[in-house]
């Protein structure tokens, strides 16, 4: 039997109660599937603050490093927000995808069927969406330094810098080469190369490596066109390539497509050690403890987990058809409910995608 050890970091907000229904759903796959999993759970995020003074405590990093697979919740709450910037939770965040040098963030994006009249656009609009968004995630803006603030000023000034090595460009094309070559072969990358100089070098090289692979079929968009097209026609796009800052905005408009920003996974990789696989969502704190969140992208995290970061292919694919099945059933959380469904709490449709399993 296979044995594989996950640390689980439930962090903040409504993390505690979609890690409880994702931690019952994977040990019924791990049963049914024949394989032995073993959760560690550690603090992260404002939790973690509280208690050891640090969101990213190096007990739960030295965890995560030896782990087959990290499932992580979500981070962040209002009452941290006057913390010094290194001890909020999303700083956690930073130090973690660092000390796992996780450059790679993959977020599918795909319409359920079931789910089409979810979205806040037109069905024809939506109906066959299905892109990954593929975003450089421990360069450019959020890392660049010289960073801070300038203060025996007049005026008050603050300063970030954005900036990429042809290296870092090259690996997460690379990453988009290889999802493109099992999907429609399409890469489109955006940048902001009519402005940055940082996007000229993102835009020739990432043209240089794509070159090398002949069966890639590339395209370059300004970042705020495709902004724009991600609304206008979302059909178009198969794998998204962007760097950190673009790709954290994109993706986060692309989750709406699907209706609800509860719907979606990510995987975030590198290319030697433990990926992390979360939610796209925030920590939600305004509806922590009301058992009322949905917890479908945490599953589909999981499912991401078990397909991409423990190669079980056949429990991923259990679990996405019983998430389906429970949703063509018309059972809904409340941030997906309509007219004709049946709004259930976050533990109930878990128990609903139990049972199909």
């Amino acid at each position: 039997m296979k044995k594989y050890k996950i640390v689980l970091l439930s962090g903040d907000g409504i993390g505690p109660e979609i890690s409880e229904v994702s931690k019952k759903v994977i040990k019924k796959l791990s049963k049914n599937h024949n394989f032995d999993i073993e959760i560690i759970e550690e603090l992260f995020g404002g939790i973690a603050y509280e208690k050891y003074g640090s969101p990213a405590p190096d007990k739960t990093l030295d965890q995560c490093k030896k782990s087959d697979a990290v499932l992580l919740a979500c981070v962040g709450d209002i009452k941290y927000d006057s913390l010094a910037r290194e001890l909020r939770p999303e700083s956690g965040l930073l130090k973690l995808r660092s000390a796992l040098n996780l450059f790679a963030n993959i977020r599918p994006v795909k319409i359920r069927k079931s789910l089409l009249d979810a979205s806040t656009l037109k069905k024809e609009i939506v109906e066959h969406v299905d892109l990954i968004v593929v975003r450089e995630l421990i360069g450019g803006i959020y890392f660049g330094k010289p960073r801070g603030h300038i203060t025996d000023t007049k005026i008050p000034k603050a300063f970030n810098t954005m900036v990429y090595d042809s290296a870092e460009i090259e690996r997460i094309t690379e990453i988009a080469i290889k999802i493109a070559n099992q999907r429609n072969k399409k890469i489109c990358s955006v940048d902001k190369s009519n402005v940055l100089e940082v996007s000229q070098l993102w835009r020739d090289t990432v043209l240089n490596i794509t070159s090398k692979d002949k069966n890639i079929s590339l395209s370059n968009m300004y970042v705020d066109n495709a902004a724009m097209q991600l609304v206008r026609d979302p059909g178009q796009f198969d794998v998204i390539l962007t760097s950190n800052l673009f790709g954290d905005i994109l993706s986060d408009l692309a989750a709406m497509l699907t209706g609800s920003i509860g719907m979606l996974p990510s995987a975030s990789l590198n290319n030697d050690g433990p990926g992390v696989f979360e939610p796209v969502h925030g920590s939600a704190p305004d509806i922590a403890g009301k058992n009322i969140a949905n917890p479908i992208a945490m599953l589909l995290s999981a499912s991401m987990m078990l397909k991409i970061g423990l190669n079980e292919e056949e429990a991923a694919e259990n679990l996405e058809t019983a998430i389906d099945k429970v949703l063509s059933k018309g059972f809904r959380t409340a941030d997906l409910a309509d007219r004709s469904s049946e709004v259930l709490s976050c533990s109930e449709i878990g128990d609903k995608i139990m049972d199909e399993i």
